[in-house]
């Protein structure tokens, strides 16, 4: 369920998102080697089903079905209607079956079976938020593989960079700051997490396995 405050985080995202949904493909190429690295973490097997957290244009969509292949199932959501056209787009013109796409909010999402991994990538503000988190981690099964690629500030010697790192982040984000630990709201239900910076510092990769006591049917 969402709140006051979830609303109008999603709102200021969604009306963001709307303006720059028609060349977001053309600004991720130099991301698109961490977007590898991220889908590798989840050790994706043939037969599995994985969510995309706020899918978006569904860039990740063909790396997720190299990883489960035609046996498996591939969901995916996005709040905001004209990213999500362009992974419909994206999926009708590659005939893949097995992949569903939805238009809703993280903290009303529902799935018709429990997924064996959960990807987040670059999905600040639902990092922060107690109710999407929740919502989407009982989607998923005990020990479901996740995966979290994101932004966050640079190390204290290079503090004066957080700027230009929260303005990079405001142009996207309802919720553009605390990105000093973005992860740490989801950490604490996850076994194994590690934690690699990327992009001099400015970036994350985190990956571990839902906690057998967290997981639930979605």
């Amino acid at each position: 369920m969402t709140t006051d405050a979830d609303d109008s985080i999603r709102s200021r995202s969604i009306a963001k998102y709307r303006k720059c949904a028609a060349g977001y493909d053309a600004t991720c190429g130099p991301t698109w080697r961490i977007r590898e690295r991220t889908v590798a973490a989840l050790q994706l097997q043939p037969g599995q089903r994985v969510l995309d957290v706020g899918c978006g244009t569904g860039l990740s969509l063909p790396l997720l079905r190299a990883g489960v292949g035609a046996t498996g199932m591939i969901y995916g959501f996005d709040q905001s209607p004209e990213m999500l056209a362009f992974a419909r787009k994206r999926a009708a013109e590659h005939n893949w079956p097995n992949v569903q796409l939805l238009h809703t909010a993280a903290q009303d999402l529902r799935l018709p079976e429990p997924v064996d991994a959960l990807l987040f990538h670059y999905a600040h503000d639902i990092l922060r938020s107690p109710a999407a988190l929740a919502r989407i981690l009982a989607c998923a099964r005990p020990q479901a593989r996740v995966a979290i690629a994101g932004i966050k500030y640079f190390p204290a010697w290079l503090a004066p960079l957080n700027l230009w790192v929260y303005l990079k982040n405001y142009g996207y984000n309802g919720a553009p700051g605390d990105l000093r630990a973005p992860w740490n709201r989801i950490a604490p239900f996850l076994d194994g997490w590690q934690l690699t910076p990327t992009q001099f510092g400015m970036g994350y990769i985190g990956a571990g396995q839902l906690a057998v006591t967290t997981g639930g049917r979605g």
